[in-house]
């Protein structure tokens, strides 16, 4: 690319504390409920989330039980944000199917 292409701007750099406040509206909003850094459906834990070094650490439940089986996943990008929230979307979805 030369300096004739440049457009003059970049993306923002990832600020995961702001990308884990929103997460945590969005999830709200799923009407997940939130105890800690756990987000629960009817009282079983579907979502854990922590903040480690700039990145989110996500762990996704593969099914809602008392002790669920974990799918582990890192948010270092809104990329990365979109896949977690559409990922956990298509579980409920699912859950919600199986019920």
């Amino acid at each position: 690319m030369t300096d004739d292409d440049d457009i003059g701007w970049a993306l923002p750099a990832f600020d995961a504390g702001q990308a884990l406040v929103q997460l945590q509206r969005a999830l709200r909003a799923l009407r997940l409920g939130q105890r800690a850094d756990a987000f629960e459906l009817r009282d079983k834990a579907v979502l854990q989330l922590t903040l480690e070094d700039g990145v989110i650490e996500a762990q996704l439940a593969r099914r809602p039980a008392l002790t669920p089986e974990w799918d582990r996943f890192r948010v270092r990008s809104g990329a990365d944000q979109r896949k977690l929230l559409d990922e956990l979307r298509r579980r409920l979805q699912r859950w919600q199917d199986e019920d």
